[in-house]
């Protein structure tokens, strides 16, 4: 007979309700029952002194060693005694099993993929400024602690044009940015929250609802659906939860109500999930922990088109409030102990298997970039052009980091040296692979290919970036570009900038795979428009699937709109959904690219700092000329590598500052005097026009010509340590 154990933190099982239904139905089950807390355990002799229940009453008893143990109390406080615990676990097994917290599930399920497109991208947050980035591509977002339970402590927040609304349950109040901020910031100190956008699942008549889908281990071992039933909110309110107030009703007349004729057909798409959605979550406990998991609840939603998205799963959701299906529960969970404690060699044979399936999946995916021309390839993708290449691979990382693990170059990596370092790091758990190839001369993209071979490429655009290794002429850039399509998956995808000019001179004519084209100003397979600044990045709509999708990116400046259109492309033909790519480019911005730094007096600070030629120059002074609401000043640091182009391009730059009104301009650097001498000579004011080759002398200056509410721009090349005047501002404006 079968000796099962329930172990929970209270020792007085009068305190504990379901006590009564566990002993009752083991006992009708055939088997053995008594109830014991951690301090009960004597391993001296393998003996707990526990609870038994016998006519009408608990008696203290002492028990051996169960042979299987039922954990029914709180993680919490029995973690107080891990240690007792970790020893029961060596000696005898337990049904259930912690898969974790909110975030840790979500990980899991990213990670091995298989329901993945089910998950709603999700963020921690850390910090009030993450936050504003996030709600800044969301009009309605979730804000939830990452251990919280029964609905506690979740805001929903939605953007408004005069604030934002917080909503906790059925309260709300209207936020002003400073008060969010303040708000914010109080609830990051209670602990770790998660940051979602908000899904719409709601009723005909308006009401917000869910489901929860329960389902158990049976005394077969098998999963079985215990039940799924809706969660409605009251009206007003937008937490279905039932403790914050929320009813439950039957299925099938619910769905009936709800979907008329597709009713049968969701019905049977719910059982399925959750059984398929339990028995891998099973799996991947077996493969990462060796432990095996009895019972889950799951809360999804249905958006308008009836795509389930999961909201949460629970590893003891308890029993459902209603419909009389306490004993149902309890009989699943008494006949899976009973089964587990009798099949412990075959499941651990099961186990041992699993575990052996995968390592051997892992050891066949091994040699995935080696074999990148074969069937059954990962994304290998490569970007290259004149700017832009850091920016769209830290975009399209980003994306597909929602779903997948990607291996990423590290910050400005693009030598054929760290291409070759990137191979040696590329392994089999990498779902996708994001570099930058980078070149200075003729046959530097061949040797990048040569070591690593990609099956999709994005050729962001052609500059003037080095043209004066190449004989001053755009055409020889060009061609250097188009060794990356010459070296690709001839039958792979190339992505390339249709507002371009130069991107004509492309050598695509030979390549036989797919080729996409990006733009704002033309026709193009992922056109943006409405592109407009907003605070702190860009907003623009683009049309995916026939539907507009409204979109905002965390940098300044149209030119990271086509940086942005490149990783959308790539990620929507992988098969990435809109709320993934718009929670993807709400990214993790490159260092020192239009970074925006807000000083004391109202001094904003634009720090443009890594690469500088003509294209970037414009781009940047573009950004200047927008967000600069005072005057504006531009210093422009020496660009390189130009050749004979040079002084031509320089008076491009002179001219274009002109006219695009900035008030002071200082050029640094030898020659850059071409730039400010042309401005003058296009009618920029001789008396706000300086030109220094050194750069304390420059520094000297600034507190002369800075005041109050200026906004300053430094733009240049890593190389000319342009950046040193960005720590001089922040270090004197704080």
């Amino acid at each position: 007979m079968t000796l099962i154990g329930m172990l929970h933190h209270r020792k007085d099982p009068n305190t504990v309700i379901k006590s009564y239904a566990f002993a009752a139905v083991a006992k009708a089950e055939g088997a053995k029952f008594f109830y014991f807390s951690p301090g009960k355990v004597n391993f001296a002799n393998n003996t707990i002194r526990g609870q038994v229940y016998e006519n009408g009453k608990w008696i203290e008893r002492t028990m051996p060693f169960p042979d299987v143990i039922y954990n029914a109390g709180s993680p919490e406080k029995l973690a107080r005694s891990k240690e007792i615990i970790q020893k029961l676990k060596e000696k005898i097994p337990f049904t259930t099993h912690s898969i974790g917290n909110k975030w840790n599930v979500q990980q899991r399920l990213k990670e091995a993929k298989e329901f993945a497109n089910y998950l709603i991208p999700s963020e921690i947050i850390k910090s009030a400024d993450s936050f504003f980035k996030f709600i800044a591509a969301y009009d309605k977002v979730v804000f939830k602690p990452i251990d919280g339970r029964k609905g506690k402590g979740i805001l929903f927040i939605t953007k408004k044009a005069n604030g934002f609304q917080v909503q906790t349950n059925s309260n709300s109040k209207l936020y002003t940015t400073q008060q969010l901020n303040a708000l914010i910031k109080q609830k990051l100190t209670t602990g770790i929250h998660i940051l979602q956008p908000y899904i719409t699942s709601v009723t005909k008549s308006g009401q917000v609802y869910d489901f929860r889908l329960h389902v158990q281990k049976n005394g077969e071992g098998k999963w079985v659906i215990t039940t799924i039933y809706p969660r409605i909110a009251p009206k007003g309110s937008i937490i279905a939860n039932i403790n914050n107030g929320g009813y439950t009703n039957y299925l099938d007349p619910f769905l009936e109500q709800e979907f008329k004729e597709e009713a049968f057909n969701i019905k049977r798409k719910l059982e399925h999930f959750s059984l398929s959605l339990a028995r891998h979550l099973d799996q991947i406990q077996m493969t990462q922990y060796g432990e095996v998991i009895d019972e889950i609840g799951i809360d999804v939603g249905l958006d308008k088109n009836n795509k389930i998205w999961i909201y949460e799963v629970n590893w003891r959701p308890g029993c459902p409030p209603a419909f009389y299906l306490e004993l149902d529960v309890v009989k699943n969970t008494i006949g899976y102990a009973m089964y587990l404690a009798n099949n412990q060699k075959p499941l651990k044979a099961k186990m041992g298997q699993i575990k052996r399936e995968r390592n051997e999946s892992m050891v066949a995916k091994a040699p995935k970039v080696a074999t990148s021309d074969k069937k059954g390839k990962i994304p290998i993708i490569a970007i290259t052009g004149s700017a832009g290449k850091t920016t769209s691979k830290a975009f399209l990382a980003s994306i597909l980091s929602k779903k997948w693990n990607v291996f990423e170059s590290k910050d400005y990596w693009n030598t054929t040296e760290h291409t070759k370092q990137h191979k040696e790091l590329i392994n089999s758990t990498h779902d996708a692979v994001v570099l930058e190839y980078g070149m200075a001369y003729p046959g530097v993209i061949t040797e990048h290919c040569r070591i690593i071979k990609p099956n999709i490429s994005i050729v962001t655009n052609i500059g003037l970036a080095h043209v004066g290794n190449f004989n001053s002429d755009i055409r020889g850039v060009a061609h250097a570009k188009s060794e990356l399509i010459h070296g690709m998956d001839k039958t792979g995808l190339l992505v390339v900038n249709k507002d371009d000019a130069n991107s004509r001179y492309l050598e695509t004519h030979r390549f036989k795979g797919k080729i996409l084209t990006v733009g704002i100003k033309s026709p193009a397979d992922y056109r943006a428009y409405d592109v407009r600044y907003a605070k702190e990045g860009m907003q623009f709509k683009i049309k995916l699937h026939g539907k507009v999708l409204q979109l905002f990116i965390p940098i300044l400046g149209e030119h990271h709109v086509y940086n942005a259109l490149n990783a959308i492309a790539v990620a929507d033909q992988l098969g990435f959904s809109p709320m993934d790519i718009k929670a993807g480019l709400v990214f993790k911005k490159p260092p020192r690219r239009l970074t925006i730094y807000n000083c004391k007096n109202n001094i904003t600070v634009i720090d443009d700092t890594v690469h500088s030629h003509p294209q970037g120059v414009r781009a940047a002074i573009d950004v200047l000329s927008n967000v600069g609401k005072h005057r504006t000043i531009a210093i422009i640091g020496q660009m390189r590598e130009l050749g004979d182009l040079r002084e031509a391009e320089y008076r491009k730059v002179g001219e274009y500052v002109t006219n695009k009104k900035i008030d002071y301009l200082i050029t640094y650097g030898f020659r850059t005097d071409e730039i400010s001498n042309h401005a003058k000579a296009k009618g920029f004011p001789s008396e706000r026009v300086y030109h220094f080759t050194d750069k304390d002398k420059l520094h000297d200056l600034l507190p002369k010509i800075i005041r109050k509410n200026d906004t300053i721009l430094v733009k240049g090349a890593s190389k000319t340590n342009m950046f040193e005047t960005v720590k001089f501002l922040d270090k004197t404006y704080g």
